[in-house]
């Protein structure tokens, strides 16, 4: 699992060492008028809830660091890719996927507690990755630069469409 979600966070590493830090903050373009530094910083986010909660046993995806410099400079947001992925490792080279966790979080209606493990969680965060990836692809395309993979944004399970 580690490998697909280091792969993953990775393709986040290469586009920000390929883009400017005006580029990374344009925060220009509707309808969300999010970033690309805003993306990441969601999505970095996540995973410093699950790597924060994780000794206590209970993660509160509602407790996000949004740290705003981080959605400023792209080089901030490099090194939060890279602390994340080191605190990764290190966490499943010393865990157990199927541990028990108590995960918060807001489902619109207030907070609500349910029970996974922690490949389930980190699964969740995959998939989360992959969605905003996807929302960034839209911005990347909109300022006419260069997806950093062919596959950025893609969901592995996606339909691949073939030309005739």
């Amino acid at each position: 699992m580690i490998i697909a979600i280091e792969k993953n966070l990775q393709k986040g590493v290469q586009l920000l060492n390929s883009i400017s830090d005006e580029t990374y903050a344009d925060a220009s373009l509707g309808p969300y008028y999010a970033s690309i530094g805003c993306h990441v910083r969601h999505i970095l986010d996540v995973y410093s809830c699950i790597l924060n909660g994780f000794a206590s046993k209970k993660i509160d995806l509602t407790t996000r660091e949004r740290n705003i410099e981080v959605e400023l400079q792209a080089s901030l947001g490099i090194d939060y890719f890279n602390s994340v992925i080191d605190q990764l490792k290190n966490l499943l080279n010393n865990n157990d996927l199927s541990e028990l966790l108590e995960v918060t979080d807001d489902l619109g209606l207030g907070n609500e507690t349910a029970i996974y493990t922690l490949g389930s969680i980190l699964m969740q965060a995959q998939s989360h990755t992959t969605h905003h990836y996807a929302s960034i692809g839209y911005l990347i395309y909109q300022l006419k630069i260069a997806l950093p993979a062919k596959d950025f944004g893609f969901n592995p399970s996606t339909e691949k469409k073939t030309k005739d």
